[in-house]
């Protein structure tokens, strides 16, 4: 691709083309944002080049930033002062980088000579850090470019790698001729004493190195974190087209670029890879990293149990390799899959090589939850303070911050959890300190106490649930703590792994029986047969190797503040499915760290509209000031001709359309919006895809049309297609449907395509391409408002009308939540048709609910400025032909 510079109010952006007016505008835009440290909220829709325009953008920013920096330490090296505004100068200890300005004040009568001897070791302090910075950046830049130009030390990783291989099929060898000797002939029992004469089990420096991993970089300098852009969105299939964007773009060569992603994605040890759920992938990793340290310890504390078995280290997880991964990974842009067939030739995990190259990387790509979770962070080795954050897809991130902090657990979670700590500490309670029994006795109490309350469905607070629970009296922030450091689930884990679920010795029994008639009491009418602590009769609940991980994240969600959470308790048929539930009212408790570490935080997605909930339920709360704030929405590339949004507001027998719970399932109502779709399946080319607000909704439609005979009129213009509700059916039926309307295109006939009937918020709502004959239609039947009903809705509308001020003339800020969760919804279904510039379609809201002024505001730009309300249908039709016929004529 050719580099297209463009100059944009004195500023240069690569490009790899031209690009359109409004990328020009959005990449200046985003440019003055990152420099002057603001939050923005950037809209631009799907085909408008959003993902170039920020990857260009950002990084014009960012080579400039660095530019300039290189420049300032080059001066202050040189002279060691900084110019002041009125010209003079100043020593660069009163830099804007430390901690004291021009105006801070010495202590009170400080003699003039302990003043100047502190500045002038501040200079000296700062000089030597720049020096050491520019000496690691110096070393780091030769390195990259060895592994660049080098080709002997690319492939000195492949020849280590052949030596160990070769020195492992030795040691192999050496180990089944002992074996063979062995058994040939038994061993001779030594006199006492002679044991000592023995040779210990050899470990090289080198084999210790390989094995004990990144403690050898304990000694090393810390690599500084640079100034990076940190790009966020919520697939890994999202992240790994952004990094094939930066590929092709102008900054694909010289980018230090890193993809992070979880260890199942990232994990090449195929005996850890087999166990399959994410879970069990971290607990074993995590093992096999503190095995050989373990091994170590005991070795120290245990002289003669030399020959202990330990399962062994990770092959994969050595310092030499690691290190020399990292800076493969830095020279040229990866993706995932690059990444993991780069880990296998290296024979080094990809997943902790990726993280050793976070300091050095200047952009770095990784999921949301690895992003907008703390904990989560802290362990990727994340430093958000003075960085960019760059959040894409955003539309939902309200929902995803409540989705990642909010936590569930069932009664078979705590069954399982209760039953396995105390078989736990029956087994090794004599070997336990003190303090580790009795946190052990609290997990257990407060296991119990869970279990007791799972008697009723009701939403309480925090507080109330603590106190009805009668836990108040636990320091739940001391128990998380111990539950951290101890790492006692992962103990856990490998205890039950180790012995199974129940241990048979007899020892045991009495306790565990206990336990039994306590879970009876419970419910004594539900069954006869004595309930076992793990609900091993429960069909369908599946067995967790270490639930008690899911109700630290419970315990932890207990600690948040009374005002910002609710607890749900929900009983089901059983007490195995009954279920704690800890839902989040106050997203920016959790969001309000990261725009205050971050240099710049940017939103962006296709629809963001209504930006509301952004500024309100986010910003505002996070105490983001509203200058701080900055909306940028760009139009579409798309010529004005070539879209038709329609409002309709009744239908061919001038039945209202108005898609309420109490009117939609009427048989006329029914009835009218098969008649719509018969008529619109004869002027529209290609497919058609229906949105309905639920899959009851759209199954109550589909049998009663069935009945009626209007799918058998419908069939004789387009083929019928549903949307499944299983994942994996999906994308057969998005095949199915793309050839039947290629075929139809080609063969002509009755038949003219084909009619997708789909669910707003379903599988097909968000991340289809309906591009050109796929979606010559969008049709929106009704507005998918949320279930009102719901205790979490009503608790979070609730929550919103208590802590948002109620601007005049607006609805109250719970109402206006419902109304901005059904627009997003529906932006996000109607925003799958127009994909690139000459695409074309039209888009039906059937409901006269849409022709309101406050919901006609809530629209994308690129539709609003075009839509078009129809009190008849016979108006709505007359343009739906007009239009059609037009754009079948020039395509």
């Amino acid at each position: 691709m050719a580099n297209k510079t463009q100059e944009v109010g004195g500023i240069h952006f690569p490009f790899p083309f031209t690009p359109y007016s409004i990328q020009k505008d959005f990449m200046a835009e985003l440019y003055q944002v990152l420099e002057a440290g603001k939050i923005g909220i950037f809209e631009s829709p799907t085909g408008t080049g959003k993902s170039l325009s920020l990857i260009c953008g950002a990084l014009s920013w960012l080579r400039d930033f660095e530019q300039k920096k290189h420049q300032e330490e080059a001066r202050l090296l040189e002279t060691g002062t900084i110019p002041l505004s009125d010209g003079t100068e100043q020593p660069p200890s009163l830099s804007s980088s430390c901690k004291e300005t021009p105006d801070t004040p010495r202590p009170a009568g400080e003699p003039d000579w302990v003043t100047q001897f502190v500045q002038k070791k501040e200079e000296r302090d700062l000089v030597d850090r720049l020096k050491e910075e520019q000496v690691r950046r110096k070393k780091r830049e030769e390195r990259l470019q060895q592994i660049r130009h080098n080709a002997q030390l690319k492939y000195a990783a492949r020849r280590a790698r052949q030596e160990e291989e070769e020195m492992e099929r030795l040691l192999r060898l050496s180990r089944e001729m002992l074996a063979a000797g062995a058994e040939a002939e038994p061993r001779e029992q030594l006199a006492c004493g002679e044991e000592e004469l023995v040779l210990a089990e050899y470990e090289s420096d080198e084999e210790k190195g390989a094995a004990s991993g990144v403690d050898e970089d304990e000694d090393d300098p810390e690599e500084e974190h640079v100034t990076k852009i940190y790009y966020c969105s919520r697939t890994h299939s999202q992240l790994a087209q952004f990094v094939r964007e930066v590929q092709r773009s102008p900054f694909g060569k010289d980018t230090r670029l890193v993809s992070l992603g979880s260890r199942q994605n990232l994990c090449i040890n195929e005996d850890v890879k087999t166990l399959g759920s994410a879970q069990l992938i971290n607990d074993r990793c995590m093992e096999m990293q503190r095995s050989k340290h373990e091994k170590s310890k005991a070795e120290e504390e245990k002289p003669k149990r030399r020959r202990q078995e330990h399962r062994a280290a990770c092959p994969f997880y050595s310092y030499e390799q690691l290190h020399l991964l990292r800076d493969q990974v830095l020279v040229g842009v990866k993706d995932i899959e690059q990444l993991v067939a780069l880990g296998k030739e290296a024979r080094a995990c990809p997943y902790y090589g990726s993280r050793f190259a976070i300091p050095a990387a200047q952009l770095v790509v990784l999921p949301y939850q690895m992003l907008l979770h703390a904990a989560t962070r802290r362990a990727a080795g994340i430093r958000l303070q003075g960085q960019v954050v760059l959040i894409d897809e955003a539309h939902n991130l309200v929902d995803t911050i409540t989705g990642i902090h909010s936590a569930e657990v069932s009664g078979a979670q705590l069954c399982q959890a209760h039953s396995q700590l105390l078989q736990y500490m029956e087994r090794y309670g004599k070997r336990l300190k003190a303090k580790n029994l009795m946190y052990i006795k609290q997990l257990l109490y407060l296991l119990e106490k869970f279990v007791t309350v799972l008697g009723g469905t009701e939403l309480k607070t925090i507080n109330d649930f603590l106190f009805e629970s009668q836990i108040d009296n636990i320091n739940l922030f001391k128990v998380r703590r111990y539950c951290e450091r101890s790492m006692i689930s992962r103990k856990l884990f490998g205890f039950t792994e180790r012995y199974g679920t129940v241990l048979a010795a007899s020892r045991e029994q009495p306790r565990l029986a206990g336990f039994q008639h306590f879970l009876q009491s419970l419910q004594p009418a539900v069954t006869k047969t004595p309930v076992t602590p793990v609900e091993e009769g429960e069909a369908g609940v599946p067995r967790l190797a270490s639930p008690l991980m899911h109700i630290e994240s419970f315990l932890a969600a207990l600690t948040t503040a009374n005002q910002d959470g609710r607890v749900i308790l929900s009983r089901q048929g059983s007490l195995s499915q009954s279920s704690l539930k800890f839902l989040l009212l106050n997203p920016a408790v959790h969001f309000a760290q990261v725009v205050k570490e971050c240099r710049a935080v940017v939103i962006a997605g296709g629809t963001m509209q209504p930006v509301s909930d952004f500024r309100e339920q986010l910003l505002a709360c996070a105490g983001v000031e509203a200058e701080r704030v900055v909306e940028f929405s760009c139009g579409h590339v798309i010529p004005l001709e070539n879209i038709l949004p329609l409002v309709v507001c009744s239908g061919p027998s001038s039945q209202q359309l108005e898609f309420t719970y109490q009117k939609r399932e009427l048989p006329q109502m029914m009835d009218e919006t098969g008649r719509i779709l018969c008529n619109l399946c004869t002027v529209v080319p290609g497919g058609v895809v229906c949105f309905f607000p639920s899959y009851e909704y759209q199954r109550q439609v589909y049998a009663h049309w069935d009945k009626s005979g209007l799918l058998a009129r419908l069939a004789v213009r387009k083929k019928i297609f549903q949307e499944p509700k299983r994942a994996n059916q999906v994308e057969q039926v998005l095949m199915e449907y793309s050839r039947c309307i290629k075929c139809c295109g080609q063969a002509g006939g009755t038949v003219t395509g084909a009619l997708l009937l789909s669910v707003v918020g379903g599988k097909m709502s968000e991340g289809i391409n309906f591009s050109d004959n796929l979606g010559r239609c969008v049709v929106m039947v009704g507005m998918p408002y949320p279930n009102i009903k719901s205790p979490e809705l009503q608790e979070k509308m609730a929550y919103l009308d208590q802590t948002l001020p109620r601007g005049p003339g607006q609805p109250p800020p719970g109402k206006a939540l419902v109304e901005n969760l059904c627009m997003k919804a529906v932006n996000q279904s109607i925003g799958r048709a127009i994909r690139h510039q000459k695409d074309f379609a039209s888009i039906v809201l059937l409901d006269q609910r849409y022709a309101r002024p406050s919901i006609l505001g809530k629209l994308p730009a690129w539709i609003r400025d075009r839509v078009e309300v129809k009190a008849t249908f016979g108006l709505a039709f007359a343009a739906m032909r007009k239009f059609h016929r037009e754009k079948s004529v020039l395509s």
